[in-house]
């Protein structure tokens, strides 16, 4: 039985392979945190105590075990990748680091994304630190050997929470009551640039396939689903499975992004505001008959249903409401005087 450890593992895209491998009897898995969600993990997965931020204790817990792959699933600086490096160098035989799709350039050359497409992001900090991250274990890897594989995920949801574009800080279920109350909701641009919405059973599937693959080691693979979405279907599949009328009001993301209340820049500008189609060939020879199948309308159907029945999933935002109803009214005050001559 191989044996792998996750640094995290309770989080979107984490407990979904938490749950994939836990009926896994070729793995032992091993999670180490500090207790989130502990009430979810499933049976037969063990679980370390212990903050990694806090070096000497994390080695401690850890004392002389050794895995045959580690992932570090909330890494987001080199500070803390370092750290890792220290923690786990010649003591697995993978390391697993989730990057972020953002990383790829924008502006974009090319709606085509492949693991070659350059990495660059000037809008976007949270993508800096993931290349400055991905940049630094390339470095290990070839100058150390520390095996290394890369993944970069795009916009992975699970049954807690349904995607969206434009939200507030409290998370998108405000956009959900603004449909339910039969309210316009803000699409950025015009609702028609592509976008990839990837379920995390989905994307478990395609990372465990990577998992002590020999071939895994010092590459890089996205994991997305292969549908691609206008933000407008997206929305109108959020609407359908509601049983509402969508009523899109669109906003460029230039002017969100200028917009001092919610910092969009980079979330737009430096993200969706792209149209993007992934190629996951790469992905694909490396886990022989990988098949993404969950589509949106599916996915998002079962997260709906999940969300309207867990009321601590429906964390209101009247703050976000407020605004958006703001933005709607001074901008159709602007086009009303422009109309007015």
């Amino acid at each position: 039985m191989r044996k792998a450890l996750f640094i995290g593992g309770t989080g979107t895209i984490s407990m979904a392979i938490t749950r994939l491998l836990s009926q896994d009897p070729d793995w032992q898995l091993y999670l180490l945190n500090r207790g989130s969600r502990e009430a979810e993990i499933p049976q037969g997965v063990n679980v370390i105590h212990a903050d990694v931020n806090d070096e000497g204790k994390t080695k401690e817990a850890l004392g002389d075990m050794t895995f045959d792959t580690v992932c570090d699933f909330i890494g987001f600086v080199p500070a803390q990748l370092e750290r890792d490096y220290r923690l786990f160098k010649g003591r697995t035989k993978q390391f697993m680091y989730i990057s972020s799709a953002s990383a790829y350039q924008k502006p974009i050359g090319d709606f085509r994304i492949t693991e070659g497409t350059p990495l660059a992001n000037p809008y976007w900090e949270y993508s800096r630190n993931k290349i400055a991250c991905e940049a630094l274990l390339m470095k290990w890897y070839r100058e150390d050997g520390f095996p290394v594989t890369i993944i970069r995920p795009s916009h992975t949801y699970d049954e807690r929470n349904v995607p969206m574009g434009v939200h507030g800080d409290k998370g998108s279920y405000q956009v959900i009551k603004r449909m339910l109350e039969g309210k316009p909701v803000i699409v950025h641009g015009d609702g028609t640039s592509l976008w990839a919405m990837t379920h995390n059973s989905d994307f478990a599937k395609g990372f465990v396939g990577l998992m002590g693959n020999v071939h895994a080691i010092g590459e890089c693979y996205q994991i997305t689903n292969d549908e691609a979405l206008t933000w407008n279907q997206i929305f109108q599949a959020i609407a359908d499975a509601l049983g509402v009328e969508f009523k899109p009001y669109y906003v460029s993301s230039d002017f969100l992004s200028s917009c001092s209340k919610y910092d969009f820049r980079g979330g737009l500008l430096g993200d969706k505001a792209h149209s993007v189609v992934f190629d996951n060939t790469k992905l694909k020879r490396a886990v022989p008959g990988l098949s993404m199948n969950v589509r949106f309308e599916q996915g998002v159907r079962k997260t709906l249903e999940y969300v309207l029945s867990h009321p601590e999933c429906q964390v209101e935002d009247p703050e976000f409401d407020a605004w958006c109803d703001k933005v709607i009214a001074e901008l159709e005050a602007a086009k009303k005087r422009i109309m007015e001559g």
